[in-house]
């Protein structure tokens, strides 16, 4: 039996909360788990991961599912910032111990994946990442003809490439706030601070929305500087939550491999 606890406030002075799924035992050895929603930073909410949470917590992980500000209202570096106030905010209540930080994973979907990489960066968070999208100013110096929609096919696009191409391009667009290459640079995952970047398990289809290239760029980049990591690739173009019940297992297998090595 899992218990929700709905609507936990983090942050007064935008609202923001979180929702906690209690496994059916906790104690105070119970691993704390975050789960990063996605939606491109413009749309998502924690209300639709539920059944995810509770499968989390039934994996034996007290689970977080925190909300984030979203664009055009709140542009780039807000989700980030309010990534980061959620994990000061957790580690400074009293859902945590005082040596918890060793005892946080995450998950996280899409962008959700792109800020888990942020935070592990800064805290050393063992991670799991469902097509996260971990370049941008380079994609979009590279796509200077593709015209940034929501939504392609009703746009008139007939390909799935194109449709992932204008998806792309408007979700970076919108939360960076403008096509300054600064800020697209600075949104980019290699310019994150990732000095105590801890295990990273990444997981991406072959042919979907995040393009495979500059995951396996990132991979290298990272290789370069010391911080090993894992990428699983996936037949097909599903995106993130498209497999992410079919992989779940192995992304639960992977955390509780890093509990145990670090028992």
């Amino acid at each position: 039996m899992v218990i929700i606890k709905k609507d936990v406030i983090f942050e007064p002075t935008t609202q923001l909360a979180t929702d906690i799924y209690y496994p059916n035992e906790t104690t105070s050895a119970t691993k704390i788990l975050i789960f990063w929603h996605g939606g491109g930073w413009f749309r998502g909410d924690k209300q639709g991961v539920k059944t995810l949470g509770i499968d989390l917590a039934n994996a034996g992980f007290m689970t977080f599912v925190p909300n984030y500000q979203l664009a055009p209202q709140a542009v780039y570096p807000a989700a980030h910032h309010d990534a980061a106030t959620f994990i000061k905010w957790l580690l400074a209540s009293d859902y945590t111990d005082t040596d918890d930080i060793h005892n946080i994973v995450q998950i996280g979907a899409s962008v959700g994946g792109t800020m888990a990489i942020y935070l592990a960066g800064q805290y050393g968070f063992p991670t799991v990442t469902w097509s996260a999208p971990v370049s941008f100013a380079s994609w979009i110096k590279a796509h200077p003809k593709v015209t940034p929609t929501p939504n392609g096919a009703a746009a008139g696009l007939t390909t799935r490439q194109a449709v992932a191409d204008a998806f792309y391009k408007y979700f970076t667009l919108t939360y960076a706030g403008s096509a300054d290459a600064k800020t697209l640079s600075a949104l980019d995952v290699s310019s994150y601070q990732l000095d105590k970047l801890g295990p990273l398990f990444m997981l991406n289809s072959l042919a979907e929305l995040t393009p495979l290239p500059s995951v396996l760029t990132f991979i290298n980049e990272l290789a370069q500087n010391g911080h090993p990591a894992q990428l699983l690739t996936i037949k097909g173009h599903g995106h993130a939550m498209d497999y992410g019940a079919d992989y779940l297992d192995e992304s639960i297998d992977f955390l509780h491999q890093i509990i145990k090595r670090q028992a």
